[in-house]
């Protein structure tokens, strides 16, 4: 699945006031991201290693709010996806950060 696949398959389960959207779904991201920490949180706390099962479903989470702001700001995922490499491609060729 390609990545504007997967937005046009997550806009079908989009149900959130329509009013407020970006509200809504940065409100959303923030809380998801904020599981993945949880499940990072727990296994310090447990002395358990991280479970990758459970980051994946909180991070699916993430990509699904990510998506659908993406969509309500008539951007694709891919153009992001690209947008953001060539910022960092740019900072690396600038020297502010190194490639690994």
């Amino acid at each position: 699945m390609t990545l504007n696949e997967y937005q046009r398959l997550a806009a079908k389960t989009s149900v959130y006031p329509e009013c407020r959207a970006i509200e809504y779904l940065v409100m959303g991201l923030a809380s998801e991201a904020g599981e993945v920490a949880g499940v990072v949180k727990k296994s310090i706390r447990s002395g358990q290693p991280i479970k990758p099962d459970r980051v994946c479903d909180e991070l699916g989470d993430v990509l699904w709010y990510v998506a659908e702001i993406a969509s309500r700001m008539n951007l694709s995922l891919e153009t992001v996806m690209s947008g953001n490499i060539d910022k960092l491609s740019a900072r690396i060729a600038g020297g502010r950060i190194m490639e690994r």
